[in-house]
């Protein structure tokens, strides 16, 4: 399943990535410290990420409960689609040059990409 998430989606899924399923009540008491969001916040977020398929809800008992119906790596891979597509023209070399001409890459991590292409046979 491909869903694009925000930054505040995303926020909201690696809380119920940690542990679902959660009330929106845990949700705001995890994130509010960091994020500074009320339970207003929390609710119209949860509502569109319902929306957009990324979560479910149960209303089955006396709160609702809400739960990822995608998988982390289901959404770290459709937002490395959608960056590389977005900004890097669909090129993942352009990604790496980037990575690398700003530092952001060591030596032992490229040579990490090189070895998982080998394992692959993507190299």
């Amino acid at each position: 399943m491909s869903v694009q998430t925000t930054e505040a989606e995303w926020k909201i899924m690696e809380v119920l990535w940690d542990h679902a399923p959660r009330t929106m009540s845990d949700i705001t008491k995890v994130l509010e410290p960091q994020t500074g969001w009320t339970r207003h916040t929390v609710i119209t977020l949860l509502k569109r990420m319902q929306e957009k398929g990324s979560v479910s809800v149960d209303e089955s008992g006396p709160v609702k409960t809400y739960t990822p119906r995608i998988t982390r790596d289901e959404a770290s891979a459709s937002q490395a689609r959608k960056l590389l597509s977005s900004i890097f023209k669909g090129k993942p070399s352009l990604l790496i040059n980037n990575l690398v001409d700003s530092g952001e890459i060591t030596l032992d991590e490229m040579q990490d990409l090189l070895d998982l292409m080998r394992r692959n046979g993507k190299a």
